[in-house]
């Protein structure tokens, strides 16, 4: 098997974990919510982003630990650090304002971004099909938000999510430079994992009444039992697969391979809240399959699916010429 296809694979189940994030993710907001009551979403999401990104950090840097960083691995993982955790921490408030599968789809702004991002360095046209794609992630992002044009105003969980998106688009299209493809995807990843915990340090702080309640927020067996849900299958799994094998395929491809994420988010949310409120005592109810999210995400999934058409027709042409 070619290391195109196998590397599809691989990202396929990076997304099933990262389908897993929203519904954890979100549970553990609402714990903390319980130990340290009346802050700010941003706190929480930025002390859990901490813990969760330092002790995946300190895990890989164990079991790296011979390799000596590169110039090229470490600014690979500055800029997978920067635009992963701000995206993430993005994504993570938003999260805490919007239904975990709504959260899942707008996230995936993103394979729109990337085609678009390209032309704009290179410098090209976008061509018709690319145009109807953008129309039609445009309308299904309007219908999963709850968009309203007569008071132009999205929601606060709906609008953080669309600029995580804008991130992440900047660290897909980051993994993609040809400049890192020898890169030790270990040393890279423990980076980045050390450099976004840090990164969230000051949210923690600027949002919050101090260390010592940063402590409390996860000061109970349910709060880590989310957290290591979050730290094993969905940061080290999910990005340790991300960091090594996206780099076998192109960034508009990833995107389109990571769409599959709010099918997994989606289909975990329609069970697992109920399952995380018996283990923690939450009243987290399961997501139900509605009129807004099949219509919604059924627009965007179908400009995904028009773009790979597209794509594939394309490179069918240039084979035959």
């Amino acid at each position: 098997m070619d290391k195109a296809r196998l590397a599809s694979r691989y990202l396929v189940v990076a997304c099933a974990m990262w389908g897993l994030s929203f519904p954890a993710g979100k549970a553990l907001i609402m714990v903390q919510a319980q130990l340290a009551p009346e802050n700010d979403s941003w706190f929480y999401s930025a002390v859990g982003m901490v813990a969760r990104f330092a002790v995946a950090a300190a895990i890989v840097v164990g079991l790296s630990w011979r390799n000596r960083p590169t110039v090229e691995e470490i600014w690979q993982g500055v800029g997978v650090a920067f635009f992963g955790g701000v995206g993430m921490l993005f994504q993570l408030d938003g999260l805490a304002h919007t239904e975990a599968s709504t959260s899942a789809f707008l996230t995936q702004g993103s394979v729109i971004f990337i085609p678009l991002m390209a032309a704009l360095i290179q410098k090209k046209r976008s061509s018709l099909v690319d145009v109807l794609c953008i129309i039609l992630a445009i309308a299904g992002v309007a219908v999963l938000a709850g968009f309203d044009p007569r008071t132009l105003h999205l929601g606060r969980g709906e609008a953080e999510t669309l600029i995580s998106a804008l991130f992440f688009t900047g660290h897909i299209m980051w993994l993609e430079r040809p400049r890192f493809a020898n890169n030790n995807s270990l040393t890279v990843s423990w980076i980045m994992f050390a450099l976004v915990a840090l990164i969230c340090v000051p949210v923690v702080l600027l949002s919050g009444p101090g260390v010592s309640l940063a402590v409390s927020s996860l000061s109970s067996v349910s709060a880590w039992f989310f957290l290591g849900i979050l730290i094993g299958p969905c940061t080290l799994m999910a990005f340790l697969l991300m960091n090594h094998w996206q780099r076998h395929i192109t960034a508009t491809k990833a995107g389109l391979i990571y769409c599959l994420e709010p099918v997994f988010a989606s289909l975990l949310a329609l069970f697992l809240p109920a399952l995380f409120s018996r283990v923690a005592g939450l009243d987290y109810a399961n997501e139900t399959v509605t009129v807004r999210l099949l219509v919604g995400g059924g627009l965007v999934m179908a400009a995904n699916v028009l773009m790979q058409a597209g794509s594939s027709h394309g490179a069918m042409n240039e084979r035959q010429l």
